[in-house]
């Protein structure tokens, strides 16, 4: 089986649990800091942590066009919580300067079940995986408000408050959740991307 080389965004946030999460999937982890370490991946996890902190540090390390290039030429990428921030067209409640990579045709709303203290679990149904409930930690977190045509919904909130928010999507071969599943130990939805990367790279290379 091809073990695919996917790279984690290490500019900040929680970069060694996607890390762990990725090798125990059968994938080559490693970390991108560097416009080469970009282009010598097959796939590429945003993290979760500080969007803006994230945009600026894209500018800062050289990143932010390469990497928007890549995505348009195909490249997977998984976002969770700031990740899936940045993997946005549009990005509601965030600050000016703020840099989105337009890898998905959404709406995001920033922070949009609140502050820390609003942070919560709960199980979802997730399209595409199979078995128990998928288990999502929101801290923090964001909600999508608007996807375009191209975009498929593989979660919302079941109840409470926010019941009917969508908070995991998919565009082709990338991939966003509002939520960290690298927290949980549930591998699942990390599986299933690195199965996309898979995937990608064996159309790829015929």
């Amino acid at each position: 089986m091809v073990k695919p080389i996917i790279g984690v965004l290490a500019l900040q946030g929680d970069v060694r649990e996607h890390f762990h999460a990725l090798a125990a999937c059968g994938a080559e982890p490693v970390n991108v800091r560097r416009e080469s370490e970009l282009a010598a991946v097959d796939g590429l996890v945003l993290p979760g942590g500080e969007s803006t902190a994230i945009s600026k540090l894209l500018e800062v390390f050289g990143l932010l066009e390469p990497l928007r290039q890549r995505l348009r030429d195909g490249l997977p990428a998984y976002g969770s919580c700031a990740g899936m921030i940045l993997l946005a067209d549009t990005v509601l409640d965030t600050r000016p300067d703020a840099k989105s990579l337009s890898g998905i045709d959404m709406t995001v709303r920033r922070n949009a079940f609140g502050r820390q203290v609003d942070s919560f679990e709960t199980d979802l149904d997730f399209e595409g995986i199979e078995g128990d409930p998928v288990r999502a930690v929101f801290i923090r977190a964001p909600w999508v408000e608007r996807v375009g045509e191209g975009v498929r919904v593989l979660a919302t909130v079941p109840s409470g408050p926010a019941a009917g928010r969508i908070v995991a999507v998919r565009q082709g071969s990338v991939l966003a959740t509002s939520f960290h599943p690298e927290v949980t130990g549930d591998l699942r939805v990390h599986g299933m991307f690195v199965d996309m990367v898979r995937e990608r790279t064996a159309a790829r290379l015929g």
